[in-house]
């Protein structure tokens, strides 16, 4: 398995828009959940359905545990927190979440063992030299 990049020019805006490159993974598509189900389900005694089953209800779980604060913890996948981005106020009195809170987000830690695969290095290649 590798990574696709390509080479992408960029203007630098904090160095009075200087043309720059960079590398830029590119995705090679999506997997849904029903291939992931299928997939999963050669690999054990579980039907595709119940596999799709769990799935689907680990989604529901990560939503309700999220919205209720709590840090997500999925072993070898890795951890999951809510987050959101707001706005500063020279007063904490005026300080309100509808007021404040511009965005919510979900941040991703990867487990111990993925950052270390991650550290190790993924195999890359340039778009269009290998399919």
């Amino acid at each position: 398995m590798s990574l696709r990049y390509r080479i992408t020019k960029r203007n630098n805006s904090l160095k009075n828009n200087t043309e720059q490159y960079i590398l830029q993974a590119v995705n090679t598509g999506t997997i849904e959940l029903d291939y992931i189900s299928k997939l999963i389900s050669e690999e054990c005694s579980l039907h595709e359905v119940d596999v799709k089953a769990v799935l689907i209800a680990l989604g529901l779980k990560l939503e309700f545990f999220l919205t209720d604060g709590k840090i997500v913890e999925l072993g070898d996948i890795g951890r999951f927190k809510m987050g959101f981005n707001g706005t500063a106020s020279n007063d904490p009195n005026t300080l309100t979440p509808k007021r404040n809170i511009k965005k919510y987000h979900i941040n991703y830690q990867p487990s111990k063992k993925l950052k270390q695969r991650l550290k190790a290095g993924v195999d890359t290649y340039k778009e269009g030299r290998r399919g």
